[in-house]
């Protein structure tokens, strides 16, 4: 095929809860929660190949992610299976999101990839059917292929817009992995938080219920957040290790950057309502 999917980087952005509540836990074990998300204008790209022998394979290497239990490669293999499909293809992922950060890394390069085969392929899929396919991959998997800032509700997979405002964001990413069934499986997380509105968050409601949790258990976290505290008002994107605090310049993230102790990896990103993937799939 020459489709100008094949060859060419494909974006696929990070994100931030910028506000996590839980409700309840469904009898599927999985939990009822409200957030709100938004995208960074930092990114892993995808690259993808067409391949004539009809197999799927991650042409690329990732410490600690079998190929096989990749979510670029269950994608793949997902959309193949649904739709039909006999074409294989290699994929390639330049990864500059932590793994275990919160950041949404494994789930954005999976919508990317369900994205950008979808084309490639001419599967035909809908942006709705393509999010549904997503959701069987992960709660997070569906907002990276709707790709608009959005309130979050059910298990994260129930979106309505909304226009945050778009500040730069000091990102601090702690050297250890979090580990999200952990958390939510751990005895002492607040499941009964009562619902909150739209207009509560917007007026500086943006509290994480794992935060507790996580500070608990993981003290690299903690002194992320206790140091974060010193230059902002610092949170927690979904069960971390992330942290960020919001700037509204470039230049005072930057300065706050600059101060960061040698302990902590740390970027400054721009938040963004409009993911650069619904871009690239339109070229």
């Amino acid at each position: 095929m020459s489709d100008p999917v094949a060859g060419r980087p494909w974006p696929a952005p990070a994100k931030l809860n910028l506000m996590l509540r839980i409700l309840g836990r469904r009898p599927d074990g999985y939990h009822r929660l409200q957030t709100v998300f938004q995208f960074l204008d930092r990114q892993d790209r995808l690259f993808f190949e067409p391949r004539d022998d009809g197999r799927i394979r991650r042409v690329s290497a990732l410490a600690g992610v079998p190929e096989e239990s990749d979510l670029v490669v269950r994608a793949a293999r997902l959309l193949r299976e649904r739709t039909g499909r006999r074409l294989g293809v290699g994929i390639r992922v330049e990864k500059r999101l932590p793994l275990g950060g919160g950041l949404g890394g494994g789930s954005s390069d999976a919508a990317t990839t369900l994205v950008a085969l979808n084309r490639l392929w001419e599967t035909g899929l809908t942006e709705p059917e393509l999010m549904a396919l997503g959701a069987e991959l992960g709660a997070d998997v569906p907002i990276f292929v709707y790709g608009r800032a959005a309130w979050g509700e059910g298990i994260g997979e129930v979106l309505t817009p909304v226009e945050p405002p778009e500040p730069w964001y000091l990102v601090l990413a702690p050297r250890c992995r979090v580990a999200t069934g952990a958390v939510f499986s751990d005895e002492k997380l607040t499941r009964d938080s009562a619902p909150i509105t739209m207009k509560s968050f917007v007026v500086g409601d943006n509290r994480n219920d794992c935060l507790a949790v996580v500070r608990r258990r993981y003290p690299e976290v903690a002194a992320a957040w206790d140091w974060l505290a010193t230059v902002g008002r610092p949170r927690l994107t979904g069960t971390g290790a992330c942290v960020f605090c919001a700037f509204a310049t470039a230049a005072r993230a930057e300065v706050a950057r600059s101060s960061v102790p040698s302990r902590f990896s740390a970027f400054v990103a721009r938040g963004r309502n409009r993911s650069p993937l619904a871009a690239a799939a339109r070229v």
